[in-house]
């Protein structure tokens, strides 16, 4: 055999490992009529904009100019007991990226989980978190509503998911055509929503509100299943968890139609460089345009500092946010960089 002929076998043994690699991490997608926003096979963002192709991707991997990241795992993870659900009282917990722990009266909530050392199919390769999680998986004692905003890797993490369904057998709340997931992972306690539908649980309501992003967990599953934010509400009290999403007018539809909201939990990284991550993470500064559209009270970051998933390093994001803040004059406070593990306790009351 040539030289040639054996570099094309290599390839051809590449293409069919991916392409078998592609098919397998492949989920299956939403089955349903079509919508404004589903065409019968594939969701569609409101801005109109789809996230890249395969050409911008290669030429995103070959032109990286990735901030420099370092493993830190002397980041304070906490040692107290989480406080116990009380009446009047709502405390949020940030554990990192994208998982907040929502305690208020009787109810517990999760937002897209993630405890595992990498946010990808294998525990051997893919993005490795880069600080530990500031609670540990042991410190939860009780878990009532889990919500997922979407299924990349970084905010539906298999290993999690199916320790919570062992644990604690909560509710799940997902997008539509996720559910399937959740199934084959253990639980069939699952709603699943589209865009501007609710569910209501004694006295909390949650709606799914859109969101710029997409979907995917192998090559063949590309926006098969739908992408979401959350706005909770409970008495005359809102949440907005936004979830993972690019910047448009949709944050001011949802400010209309649901705000103003009491806490916001808004992305702020994985957004550098702006040419390929535009369509699909916000900027900083995306992010205080949206505290402003949802005419948030008290917004938290999220989505920084955990997995290097873009080319901005772990602070970036955070002096980019307090750029913008000052920029457009929002007091540092309104607009918080939470401390994993710290816990933040607002009032509720019935007025």
């Amino acid at each position: 055999m040539t030289f040639l002929k054996i570099i094309a076998v290599v390839i051809l043994a590449i293409i069919v490992f991916f392409f078998i690699v592609g098919l397998t991490l492949s989920e299956k997608g939403h089955q349903g009529a079509k919508s404004e926003y589903f065409n019968g096979k594939t969701f569609i963002n409101p801005s109109g904009r789809f996230s890249n192709g395969l050409p911008e991707v290669f030429k995103y991997f070959t032109t990286r100019e990735a901030e420099k990241w370092t493993e830190n795992y002397e980041s304070y993870v906490r040692k107290e007991p989480l406080p116990i659900n009380e009446a009047g009282r709502l405390n949020v917990t940030f554990v990192n990226h994208s998982t907040f722990l929502i305690q208020y009266e009787k109810m517990t909530i999760l937002t897209d989980p993630v405890w595992s050392k990498r946010c990808s199919p294998s525990q051997i390769v893919g993005p490795k978190r880069m600080r530990p999680p500031g609670v540990n998986y042991e410190a939860i004692k009780e878990v009532d509503i889990v919500i997922i905003s979407h299924n990349h890797y970084d905010h539906l993490d298999e290993n999690t998911i199916k320790d919570l369904i062992n644990d604690f057998d909560p509710l799940f709340v997902v997008p539509l055509g996720m559910e399937h997931i959740i199934s084959k992972w253990g639980s069939n306690k699952t709603i699943n929503l589209g865009w501007w539908e609710n569910t209501i649980m004694d006295d909390l309501k949650i709606t799914a509100v859109p969101a710029n992003h997409f979907s995917s967990r192998g090559a063949f599953d590309r926006d098969q299943t739908l992408w979401t934010g959350y706005v909770l509400k409970y008495k005359d009290h809102s949440i907005y968890f936004a979830g993972d999403t690019g910047y448009s007018d949709i944050f001011k539809t949802i400010g209309q139609r649901i705000g103003p909201v009491d806490i916001s939990f808004l992305p702020i990284g994985a957004y550098l460089p702006r040419w390929f991550m535009s369509p699909i993470h916000v900027s900083p500064d995306e992010a205080v345009k949206i505290h402003q559209d949802v005419r948030s009270q008290q917004s938290f970051a999220m989505h920084f500092g955990t997995f290097g998933l873009a080319d901005d390093g772990p602070l970036t994001p955070i002096i980019d946010l307090k750029k913008a803040l000052t920029k457009e004059r929002i007091d540092e406070d309104k607009f918080i960089v939470p401390d994993e593990g710290m816990n933040y306790t607002f009032p509720i009351s019935d007025d």
